[in-house]
């Protein structure tokens, strides 16, 4: 190898490892629909990476089963993603499924949340002075909205992906007069993208019927398997489209 073949070689790994190492993330944060144990359950954000030039930017799916918006942030993983991103990186949002039961100290309370988008509160007592302050499904996406902002973060929030549940007309029901349209008020008072995941994927399963998108929920009505999840990391990726974001020059095009 000549010298100067030598040089162009050292000169494109550095270049390439440069790029690599500040490729800007896409953060996920949700619940299990989001992210799941990729074995008969898949969540969506598993495979949003399939649509993706990685060689350009890296998804990184911080969701987890099981939380709300509320326990997302009192288990202390808002915080720990809090320390890592950096500016000119994305969050995706995503909760919903995990938030209705009434806010408490119970078991089935512990994450509950208020109802709508107010800034109204209530104040749970856990014993040994321990107080929990506890906000509506709207405050706690608004908060994450501003929080990633001001780290100079571009937020996304999505409405809930629908569960496998139909009325007698063969229409899947959605989330449209609760947490789809709390998640869509919160961005619109943002002035940030809302991606409506529940009507883009309720629409694809009633394409397909209710035999075929039986065959994506093995377990219950909530969790897909991985064709499904698959579906809905395209409805994701449609909705960016429509949406015309900057992740959109990210999208692979093979």
């Amino acid at each position: 190898m000549t010298r100067r073949n030598l040089t162009v070689l050292l000169i494109t790994g550095f270049l390439l490892s440069f790029t690599m190492q500040h490729r800007p993330t896409v953060y996920l944060i949700g619940d299990s629909t989001v992210r799941n144990d990729n074995k008969v359950n898949w969540g969506w954000g598993s495979l949003l990476a399939n649509f993706l030039d990685t060689t350009r930017i890296q998804v990184d799916n911080q969701a987890m089963a099981g939380r709300s918006t509320r326990t997302f942030r009192t288990e202390g993983r808002w915080d720990r993603l809090l320390a890592v991103m950096k500016p000119g990186d994305y969050l995706l949002i995503q909760f919903g499924h995990n938030e209705g039961s009434p806010p408490d100290t119970s078991r089935q309370g512990y994450r509950g949340v208020l109802k709508g988008i107010g800034k109204d509160s209530l104040v749970l007592d856990w014993g040994d002075n321990k107080k929990e302050t506890v906000y509506s499904y709207g405050e706690n996406l608004r908060r994450f909205v501003l929080q990633a902002k001001a780290f100079g973060v571009q937020p996304i929030i999505l409405s809930m992906i629908p569960r496998n549940q139909w009325d007698d007309s063969g229409t899947v029901k959605r989330a449209d007069k609760d947490y789809a349209l709390w998640a869509r008020q919160i961005a619109e008072e943002q002035q940030i993208p809302f991606i409506d995941l529940n009507e883009i994927t309720a629409r694809r399963y009633e394409e397909l019927g209710q035999q075929k998108v039986k065959e994506y929920f093995p377990q219950d009505h909530t969790h897909t398997n991985y064709q499904g999840a698959l579906l809905n990391a395209r409805s994701v990726i449609q909705g960016l489209l429509v949406s015309g974001h900057t992740l959109v020059n990210y999208i692979r095009t093979n």
